[in-house]
């Protein structure tokens, strides 16, 4: 195994649920240490080590972060990639989808913040029981099938929330 394990970096067990605080004190305090400047007076292969490291650091850090990025790792370090793009065979949550795009459709053309404020509540509210779901099951290999299915609709939300987050700006210029 070339890399270490993303949660090794960080001294952390494998778990869905972290404290992103806490992983954020801890990135930075690492960072600080493998910081390309701390190595400009050292030979050529320790400043390229430090480069490596702090590259590794980086992944590590916006893979962990990012919920739906940590669950589809947690799912590949027990053995199960999820390829990244998978048409959703999961019709009601297609239906879901198709609403919450139709919905936002309707608040840029209204161009509606109180609204989107609203919606973005909601999705966030969806993203929190998605999660509180994944982190219930991810480990069970029994549920690997739900966990695969939580994992792609966190991606959809996630997806979605960052187009809320574009509209939003959009409207507040």
């Amino acid at each position: 195994m070339g890399t270490p394990c993303h949660f090794a970096l960080f001294d952390l067990q494998p778990s869905f649920r972290l404290d992103l605080e806490q992983l954020a004190a801890r990135y930075r305090e690492l960072a600080r240490s493998v910081h390309p400047d701390r190595f400009a007076d050292a030979s050529e292969r320790e400043q390229r080590l430090a480069l490596e490291h702090s590259a590794s650091l980086n992944e590590a850090y916006r893979t962990l972060k990012n919920a739906p990025q940590r669950a589809r790792y947690l799912l590949a370090l027990r053995g199960h990639e999820l390829p990244l793009e998978v048409t959703v065979k999961d019709p009601e949550f297609l239906l879901q989808q198709m609403h919450w795009r139709e919905e936002l459709e309707d608040l840029q053309d209204s161009a509606d913040l109180a609204g989107v404020a609203t919606f973005k509540r909601r999705l966030k509210i969806a993203q929190d029981e998605l999660n509180e779901s994944f982190a219930a099951c991810w480990d069970e290999t029994a549920r690997r099938e739900e966990a695969e299915r939580l994992v792609r609709r966190m991606q959809f939300l996630d997806k979605l929330s960052y187009e809320v987050r574009q509209l939003e700006e959009r409207l507040d210029d």
